[in-house]
């Protein structure tokens, strides 16, 4: 397959008109590759890493030439670029060696398969619907309710072993025996959406980016609050891309290796 038939198909699926007014989806860097036959590498983040990881693929004999990212690589217009600086490196470097980048984010978030989508499937939520609906078919963030009831204690637990955060941030509360039968699940940055969480009815909220007083608010509303970090709560969205991508029978297809979550925690 064509990258041009490629992007055309995803964006059949998560098309880039759905994104927010502040993001910036779709092509970072297109240096000459549509008519080329997609060999794609997969990532979270358009870092220098995940780049130098393509260009050794390509000396490798693997002729990488499309990075497939969630985060976009330029969110604002940047005034110019130059040698060392980070997108300039990039930029430089995807003109060497002829690899696009391409960015799917707010429109990625709101699909079916998507970010949401795929957390709400790892927890086995039944009856899922979103959080804020966007238009038919397509919302931020997914509600359901779980098979069988589970206390909060089993509920972390399950979100460690699955997701393996680098650190699991939750509500203080006094009893983890707590019954747990409604969840409500964002990747990324979800904190913005507590108060439309707090009205589908989830006892328990799974997201990231989460700051000391967005813990307050929920508490105050009665909901617990789960931070799992953007990285560990987006990845598994990655890795269903690649799965979907696979069944196109592309020229060949690999989730990054250098993909970086950008804190750690000293223990």
């Amino acid at each position: 397959m064509k990258i041009a038939d490629f992007i055309t198909w995803f964006e059949k699926w998560a098309n880039p008109a759905w994104q927010e007014s502040w993001d910036n989806c779709g092509w970072q860097i297109e240096p000459g590759v549509l008519q080329e036959d997609a060999r794609v590498l997969v990532c979270l983040t358009p870092t220098l890493a995940v780049m130098q990881e393509a260009i050794a693929l390509c000396d490798a004999g693997i002729r990488v030439n499309l990075i497939f990212a969630h985060h976009p690589l330029i969110f604002s217009p940047p005034k110019s670029l130059r040698s060392g600086d980070a997108i300039g490196e990039m930029a430089r470097l995807a003109f060497t060696y002829n690899i696009g980048i391409y960015s799917a984010h707010t429109n990625l978030d709101q699909v079916e398969d998507g970010t949401a989508d795929v957390l709400a499937q790892i927890l086995e939520l039944k009856e899922v619907s979103p959080v804020v609906t966007t238009q038919p078919g397509l919302g931020y963030g997914r509600v359901g309710n779980l098979e069988a009831s589970i206390t909060l204690g089993e509920l972390l637990a399950t979100i460690q072993t699955q997701l393996a955060p680098s650190h699991l941030i939750s509500s203080p509360v006094a009893d983890l025996e707590q019954e747990i039968s409604r969840v409500a699940v964002l990747g990324g940055s979800g904190a913005s959406f507590i108060s439309a969480v707090v009205k589908t009815g989830a006892q328990a909220y799974l997201t990231s980016d989460c700051k000391f007083h967005q813990f307050q608010e929920s508490r105050d509303c009665g909901l617990i609050l789960i931070d799992a970090g953007h990285y560990a709560t987006e990845r598994p969205a990655c890795d269903r891309l690649v799965q979907k991508f696979k069944y196109l029978n592309l020229d060949w297809v690999q989730l990054s290796q250098k993909d970086e979550d950008f804190r750690s925690f000293f223990q």
